[in-house]
């Protein structure tokens, strides 16, 4: 597919969808803002017009998301886990409507390498604010329809991209609290060889809280972000 096409088709739709998926849409329509984060957009309208892709596909071990670890290099969040996504560019079309989608589609083909012809677009969360970085992010779900492969495209943007059963994020075992010299404290997963925290282990945290797929687990586990020292 082309991103003049992809463009074009862009929308949303819950046709099809998995039962699996049903806790999660539902989640995705009644969930409000603060129930996500206590960080929400400027009111003056500042901060960069950002979107990332959620994506759910179903591996060998069932319903799995799509994660990356951006590059060690990069000014903005350098080394973290990551789902897909960036920055709106003007091609992406008006931020208000459905230029997020359009967004979250080409950053994840640009970073991945996926076909976005694959993904079906299903919801979007409210958009949320990553203060440290001045981004406001638009979160859309998809499903991986028609998978296809994916790996790094741009080294000096991406360290690698993977895949991480939605039964590993809710394993109690794999879940701790992140700490930060500046005093943080926050969600976070040990999986794939990673420790997922921040912007991106709030949001999971969350969908799995609302989607009623989180187990209990000790909050009092902490893990320092220098873990691998």
């Amino acid at each position: 597919m082309t991103r003049a096409s992809n463009a074009q088709g862009v929308g949303l739709s819950k046709e099809g969808l998995p039962g699996w998926l049903d806790p999660v849409v539902h989640a995705v329509e009644t969930v409000e803002p603060l129930q996500l984060s206590r960080f929400l957009p400027p009111e003056d309208g500042a901060g960069r017009q950002s979107a990332v892709l959620i994506l759910f596909g179903e591996g060998d071990q069932g319903p799995e998301l799509l994660l990356m670890e951006r590059s060690s290099s990069l000014r903005s969040h350098a080394g973290q886990p990551s789902f897909p996504g960036g920055a709106l560019d003007p091609e992406d079309g008006d931020p208000t409507g459905d230029g997020p989608l359009r967004a979250a589609l080409r950053e994840a083909e640009e970073e991945t390498g996926l076909d976005p012809a694959g993904v079906q677009l299903f919801g979007v969360l409210p958009k949320l604010y990553i203060p440290v970085s001045g981004f406001v992010v638009t979160p859309v779900l998809g499903w991986w329809r028609e998978p296809t492969p994916v790996g790094v495209v741009d080294p000096n943007e991406t360290a690698r991209v993977f895949t991480v059963p939605v039964a590993d994020l809710t394993d109690p075992a794999n879940r701790v609290t992140a700490t930060h010299p500046s005093g943080f404290l926050g969600p976070a997963f040990l999986v794939e060889s990673a420790l997922v925290w921040g912007f991106t282990a709030g949001v999971i945290d969350r969908l799995l809280h609302y989607s009623g797929w989180e187990r209990p687990w000790d909050r009092e586990k902490q893990v320092p972000l220098d873990w691998r020292s």
